[in-house]
């Protein structure tokens, strides 16, 4: 089963919940500025990724810009920046799904194909 983090009122995340359903997935959603994955749920998503992890951010947000992370996530060590992640889900980029092993980071149709079929 897919653990799927999404924002409500984000587009994005209502396209990427749109496909799921439409190709009949079964996903488990999580609101994901109320219950943002923990640090170690996000080591753990990173690590299954085989992304960098600065990829998890969601460099548009406010809260992002708010933060200045721009310029500070480069003097970070990733255990900061795990738990910078998991303080606050808006600071995640989304859509994010995962199923214990597989991960996507936003939605791309194809990524889902990929990924969820």
């Amino acid at each position: 089963m897919i653990t799927y983090y999404a924002y409500p009122k984000c587009i994005t995340c209502r396209k990427a919940k749109s496909w799921l359903e439409q190709n009949g997935v079964e996903y488990n959603e999580v609101h994901i500025a109320e219950n943002p994955p923990t640090k170690e749920q996000m080591a753990e998503i990173h690590q299954a990724s085989g992304l960098e992890l600065k990829k998890f951010f969601n460099t548009s947000g406010l809260v992002y810009r708010s933060l200045s992370l721009k310029d500070k996530l480069s003097d970070m060590t990733q255990e900061q920046q795990l738990e910078l992640l998991a303080s606050n889900g808006m600071l995640i980029k989304r859509p994010l799904a995962w199923d214990g092993k597989n991960v996507t980071l936003g939605f791309k149709e194809a990524d889902y194909q990929n990924s969820w079929l």
